[in-house]
């Protein structure tokens, strides 16, 4: 019965594959909740970020154009 040694190396291999996964799913979940985290503050951040220049936009839009108005003199006839 040779082939006794290899299925028993085969069950051996598979009990450690599954101890090891077993033990890597903790810091995995934590790790992809930690990731997950840092991308919804990211996009917090930026969209924050993006609402502050369309704001200063809008200002500096109305801000020209109502000095627009005054800003340059009439030109004499």
């Amino acid at each position: 019965m040779p082939y006794l040694i290899s299925v028993l190396a085969v069950a051996v291999g598979i009990v450690v594959l599954l101890t090891v996964l077993l033990r890597l799913g903790g810091p995995a979940r934590r790790l992809a909740d930690t990731a997950r985290y840092s991308r919804a503050h990211f996009a917090d951040r930026t969209g924050a970020l993006a609402a502050r220049i369309a704001a200063l936009r809008v200002a500096v839009n109305r801000r020209r154009h109502h000095n627009g108005d005054r800003s340059h003199p009439a030109r004499p006839a």
